[in-house]
């Protein structure tokens, strides 16, 4: 699933190719794609048709549009969506969700989805802060976000350290190999109990997760199956510097150590046994 460094990828690519343009024509491809605009298909379209979008923002994992009416086109990529600019000339993909067209007849805006996890929805009066979006903590690249507040919320928690990580009620934008890789950079294991990190842990941790979102944000994020791209159809490189994630039996880059896989949530965790002690307290 597309992280931070993709959709925040994402939304810079949509804040050069449609803000400041109004929309002509939406057409909804696959009902799926807008099942949770609950008035429906129709509604969707209605909603979007005439209206200018005013600047492309992020929370997290997700996107929204805000709306000359006040409203806000939310997205989320889920596994496998794809925002897209492309030429109205250009042949549809077999995955083609939703398609908006604009009055300046320039590129449109397509939500191609193969596993269709995605979606888009408007909400109504959501242009400053979306309701879907409301309960989603901030991430660490928002000005707002408070280290010292984030300590005392992670050690107040009673479960492991990457599980708190994955929580985007806590704090946003983390997923599975974003998570793997900064607990490599400051040393710890996925399993950690919260309750138990010092604080100079926890700014290490925030260091690691600043340091490989602004590494992998510089590098357009990280393709492994070809299903995240940029708006411009382009994929993300830096999937060359991982550290820990998809490196399983490869020597760990800082002491040499085969790097390990273990299950963890329906995922996979990597990390280096000698670099990132195992916890007694783990089982």
């Amino acid at each position: 699933m597309p992280e931070l460094p993709e959709v925040e990828t994402v939304r810079r690519g949509l804040e050069h190719t449609v803000v400041g343009r109004t929309v002509a024509r939406v057409e909804v491809r696959h009902d799926r794609a807008v099942r949770r605009h609950v008035p429906g298909v129709g509604d969707f379209e209605a909603a979007l048709r005439g209206r200018t979008i005013l600047a492309a923002r992020r929370r997290g994992k997700f996107l929204w549009l805000p709306l000359d009416s006040g409203d806000a086109l939310v997205a989320h990529l889920g596994m496998s969506g794809q925002l897209v600019a492309l030429a109205a000339d250009v042949p549809d993909g077999p995955h083609l969700r939703v398609r908006i067209s604009f009055t300046d007849g320039g590129p449109e805006l397509r939500f191609v989805d193969q596993r269709t996890f995605g979606g888009m929805q408007v909400d109504p009066g959501g242009a400053e802060l979306p309701h879907p979006l409301r309960h989603i903590g901030l991430d660490p690249f928002d000005p707002r976000f408070d280290d010292k507040v984030f300590t005392q919320a992670l050690r107040a928690r009673r479960t492991g350290l990457k599980r708190a990580m994955l929580d985007q009620g806590l704090v946003s934008g983390i997923g599975n190999m974003y998570a793997d890789e900064a607990l490599w950079r400051a040393k710890l294991h996925y399993d950690r109990p919260t309750a138990s990190l010092t604080t100079g842990q926890v700014k290490a941790l925030l260091a690691g997760v600043r340091g490989v979102m602004t590494e992998a944000l510089a590098a357009g994020g990280t393709t492994f199956d070809g299903l995240y791209v940029n708006v411009n159809g382009q994929s993300g490189y830096f999937e060359v510097s991982l550290d820990a994630y998809g490196r399983e039996g490869e020597p760990c880059r800082r002491c040499g150590t085969a790097i390990v896989r273990e299950p963890f949530m329906n995922r996979s965790s990597f990390f280096c046994p000698y670099c990132q002690k195992r916890p007694r307290q783990a089982r």
